[in-house]
This record gives C-alpha cells, sequence and structure tokens, in this order.
C-alpha cells in the first residue's frame, strides 16, 4: 500500500536542524521518503517545505522560489559565523555607533538592494571541491567563496533600538533564492565601518507559501499534507487534461497542440479528477511531461 505523499509546511522552532524537522517528520508519518526545499539554520525559525513519498519530486520546483525573512541585524560588532552564534571577531567603539544616522544606514541598506553581488558566509551549506563550505570552516581552513549575483527586491527597516552592544534593526527582505540575510547584516555592517552580523531570523514565505499556513514539528500528521496537485499548481500554473491525455503523458507520449491552452513552462498537468499527472514542458506546438507522478495519490 503507498505511504503517505504530499507537501508538508513546517514551522521550524529555534535550536534544532532542518535535519531534526526532517527526522521527527519521517516519524510523525512512519515514511523514510521525505527530503526538503532548502535547510534553515539552527538559530534561524520559519517555513520549511518538505516534500513527502512521491512528492518529493516536486521539491526540485519549489527550491529556487523568492522568499520572504524578518531578521534582526546588529551593528556594531561583527562574528565569524555573520550571527550570534560566532565568536566575535570586532567590536566598534561606542562613539562610532553613536554616530550612525538614519541616513547613513538607509543609504548602506539602498546599496544593498535590487541586483546585488554577494559573497555567502563562509558558514554556508555551499559545496567546495565536494565539502561543505561550513565543514571546512570549521575545520580550520580558509574558506573563499565566489561572489553570486542575487535580488534583494524589498530590503526595509521595521524598528531601531539603540542597545549597549550596538544598534538593532529589526528587518523584512524579499529576496531571489540563494540569498544570504546573515551576508546582507555583515555588509551593511561593512559598509557603515561599525560591523554586523544577525541577532534573529525568521523565514515567512516560499513563493506563495506562508508559516502561518505551517504545521509545528510536534503537530505533524498526515491530513496536514497539502496534495501534489494544489502545490504544482500554485508554483507553476495548471494545464488541464483528459483522462486519455493524462494517460498519454504517464506513457511518455506528447498531447499535440496543447502548448497553446497555457501560459508558461514548465506547467503542471491536471487530470478531470484533480490528481497531478506530472510537470510538462512545451516541444513546439505540443506538450511532454518531464516528470510524472503516480497515478494515486494517498495526500
Amino acid at each position: 500500500m503507498a505511504g503517505p505523499t504530499g507537501i508538508l509546511l513546517v514551522d521550524k522552532p529555534g535550536g534544532i536542524t532542518s535535519h531534526d524537522a526532517v527526522s521527527r517528520t519521517r516519524k510523525a508519518l512512519d515514511t523514510r521518503k521525505v527530503g526538503h526545499a532548502g535547510t534553515l539554520d539552527p538559530m534561524a525559525t520559519g517555513l520549511l517545505m518538505l516534500g513527502v513519498g512521491h512528492a518529493t519530486r516536486l521539491l526540485t520546483y519549489i527550491v529556487g522560489l523568492d522568499k520572504t525573512y524578518e531578521a534582526t541585524i546588529r551593528l556594531g560588532s561583527s562574528t565569524s559565523t555573520d550571527d550570534r552564534e560566532g565568536e566575535t571577531l570586532a567590536t566598534a567603539d561606542a562613539a562610532a555607533i553613536a554616530a550612525l544616522t538614519d541616513d547613513a544606514v538607509d543609504a548602506g541598506i539602498a546599496a544593498l538592494t535590487g541586483e546585488i553581488s554577494q559573497v555567502p558566509s563562509t558558514v554556508s551549506a555551499i559545496k567546495v571541491d565536494g565539502r561543505r563550505a561550513y565543514d571546512l570552516a570549521r575545520a580550520g581552513e580558509d574558506v573563499q567563496l565566489k561572489a553570486r549575483a542575487v535580488t534583494v527586491s524589498r530590503f526595509e527597516v521595521r524598528a531601531r533600538r539603540s542597545r549597549p552592544e550596538g544598534l538593532d534593526l529589526d528587518v523584512a527582505v524579499d529576496c531571489t533564492s540563494g540569498t544570504y540575510i546573515r551576508a546582507l547584516a555583515r555588509d551593511l555592517g561593512e559598509a557603515l565601518g561599525v560591523g554586523g552580523h544577525l541577532t534573529a531570523l525568521r523565514r515567512t514565505r516560499i513563493g506563495p507559501f506562508e508559516v502561518d499556513e505551517a504545521s509545528a514539528v510536534d503537530a505533524i500528521a498526515p491530513d496536514r499534507l497539502l496534495a501534489p496537485a494544489a502545490v504544482a499548481t500554485a508554483v507553476l500554473g495548471a494545464l488541464p487534461v483528459s483522462g486519455d491525455e493524462a494517460r498519454d503523458l504517464r506513457h511518455g507520449k506528447r498531447i499535440a497542440g496543447a502548448a497553446e491552452r497555457v501560459d508558461s513552462f514548465p506547467s503542471a498537468a491536471v487530470d478531470p479528477a484533480g490528481v497531478l499527472v506530472g510537470i510538462v514542458e512545451r516541444r513546439g506546438p505540443d506538450v511532454k511531461s518531464v516528470m510524472n507522478l503516480p497515478g494515486e495519490e494517498s495526500a
């Protein structure tokens, strides 16, 4: 009998790893087939999207979605991990912190908004010669990561608080996948000459999915799974297909002339019963499945 299948939204608490959340999901749903569409650091909280059963095949189309974060940046010191869990590397004097003006902070944030070139944190999960950067950094090796293009469409200061340790900024960030909020804190602090790091981070959105819809890790249950068809349609848009067309797609055949029935590709092919057949792409005037799911879903 087929096990559970679907996409699970989880609100990860602080203090556990994303892999801990995956392990708890496997136990709660009694299945080994669970994957994730991007991790969160142990310090961070918020939205994780997990694929269960056959729906793990959809994670490829989720991992690259834009994201929203709420964070607190502390200006006045830098750390080895660009967040509060690292060792303090440098601390600005009180006069330099006191001299920070709203205009200077706003100008620094403006320079980090839009299309920017960002060097990821050295404790990121990026692979260098087959090894994770954070493993290399923890082993004491010199980690040199290349800058990458990312887009920060919103970098908004919601509150400012002067503290003995520095100036805290509560911010909201909308960004493309692959953007490191820790690196934004680091780069803002460097630009202002006082250093910066994160003291809090929460992911509130992945694509069209909000953390308010997510389950707590101790409330994971089969009835919290989202149907693959609903998720794929929300992410890609739907191409409704007939029963005969669904059968043809599953057999590797093309649907002649169907490309004009959908606005963009890839798209989710959904049969008359509302079941996700698979993900289709254009082949001239036709469409062809590039990823199929089994005909029956248990989500």
